[in-house]
Order: structure tokens, then sequence, then C-alpha cells
């Protein structure tokens, strides 16, 4: 005869149907996870459309937000800087001689003002819908239609071999520990960001900076891509220009060797 236990029905029947039945765990835990999504959903929400990013700050926003800082910071800076220098200039206790000497110091350092005759060209990035157009050469990428750091850099070198007594990169002085850097299509200098086109204007002897930049190689190479693919390239003598003094921070900061 069978053990009553291996049937229905007898005293330890109730205790097998009190055990709850792996599926029902599962869904209980399903369940259980949906209202706590909803939840977190509807709280992070807050009746926003969660399914867009149009309520969201982009890495981009935040970028030109610094950047917009910097540039008002570099301005005050700036600004408190003159009130200093005017104050001291009341009873430093310098002669003339000094004086002058100071004065030429702070203008090669470019930290002054410089007016003079100008030179700017302006690089930009081609049409997103650019074809080669001389035969020979192959359809482009996208890495070829837009500005790169060496571009920049290049106009930049060339115009100093030129003999160009002062430059400014936008709307910045360049100085001699400035860096011109780009990430992806957009320029970084000195804490601020720009989007093309770049302008590059220098004060000095035009002719002595169109030759300069004419017979610069990486020009010569970049000056291929404006005539094959469409690159922004335009050099415009604009007469008597002023170049702002440089107005961020001149502290050097260096490596030491370990002792």
């Amino acid at each position: 005869m069978s053990n009553s236990a291996d049937f229905p029905g007898t005293e330890s029947s109730p205790a097998r149907r009190r055990r709850p039945r792996p599926v029902r765990v599962l869904t209980a835990g399903v369940f259980a996870l949906a209202g706590l999504i909803f939840f977190t959903s509807f709280d992070t929400a807050r009746g926003t459309d969660i399914r867009t990013d149009a309520s969201l700050l982009k890495l981009s926003d935040l970028i030109h937000e610094r950047s917009r800082k910097n540039g008002e910071l570099e301005e005050s800076n700036g600004a408190l800087r003159d009130d200093v220098e005017s104050l001291a200039e009341r009873d430093d206790g310098r002669t003339r001689a000094e004086d002058d000497k100071l004065a030429g110091l702070e203008e090669r350092a470019g930290t002054q003002e410089l007016k003079g005759e100008g030179l700017t060209v302006t690089l930009n990035d081609a049409p997103p819908d650019a074809t080669a157009k001389l035969p020979g050469y192959p359809e482009p990428q996208p890495d070829y239609l837009v500005i790169h750091q060496q571009d920049l850099q290049a106009v930049v070198n060339a115009m100093w071999q030129g003999g160009a007594e002062g430059i400014k990169v936008m709307d910045q002085r360049l100085i001699s520990t400035s860096a011109v850097r780009c990430v992806g299509n957009t320029l970084i200098l000195q804490g601020r960001v720009y989007s093309p086109p770049y302008k590059i204007t220098a004060v000095g002897d035009p002719e002595k900076l169109r030759k300069a930049l004419t017979a610069s190689p990486a020009i010569q190479n970049y000056m291929v891509y404006v005539n094959v693919y469409g690159l922004g390239w335009q050099v415009e003598q604009t007469g008597t220009v002023t170049l702002p003094g440089y107005t961020g921070t001149v502290d050097l900061h260096y490596a030491e060797p370990v002792e």
C-alpha cells in the first residue's frame, strides 16, 4: 500500500499547496520591477517628455557656457590689471627711461594694444556635400572637409615668419605661451571655444606676410584641399587694425626634477 503523503487530499497536501510556485514568484518579481521602473521614470520626468533630450543640458551647452564665463573673467581680469597699473604709475619711483623700457617689454609680450597695418586670413570648412572638383582625386572623406589644428598653426607660424608684430586668432591676442588646439571641428584657445569660420589677423608688412603665407609648405598642402574640395581660404588686407592686449593669466607652470 502506498503512503498517504503521496496523494492529494491527505494531511501533507496543504503544506505543498502553500509552497509558492517558481512561475508565480517570477511573475510577481516582474510586476514589482515594472512598478519600480514606472515610479523612477515618473520621478525623473516630473511631467516632462523624457523621450527627447530637449530638457537635458548637452555637453556642448556646458562647454559654450564655460567658454562664455571664461571670456567674462578675462575681461574682468584685464580691467583689474589696468586699475593696478594705473595706481602703480602714480608714484612708482621709476624714471622716464625705465617707464619706456617697461612699455616696450609689455608691447613685445602682447599685453598692450597694438595698432598698425594688418592682414587677415579666414579659414572655413567645406560644404558638407562637397565633391572632388578636379580629376584624379578621390571623393572626400569627412576628414577632408573640416579645418584642422595644423591648418590654423600653419597660418600663425607663417605670419610670425613673415615678420608679424602681433597676431590675434578670432578675438584673442596670442602671446608666447598661447596654444592653438582643435577638438573635433572646434577651436579651443586660452580656455574659450570657437567654431568656424576662423579669422587670424596679423599686424605687420602686408606684402611680407603674403609672401610668407605663399611660401609655407603646409599652406601649399592646404591649398590643394581648397582647390579640390572647397575648403575656405580668404586673405584680406584690412588697412589699419588694432589688436587687443592679452588679458589672461601670465603665470608659467613648469616641471621640476625630483631631488
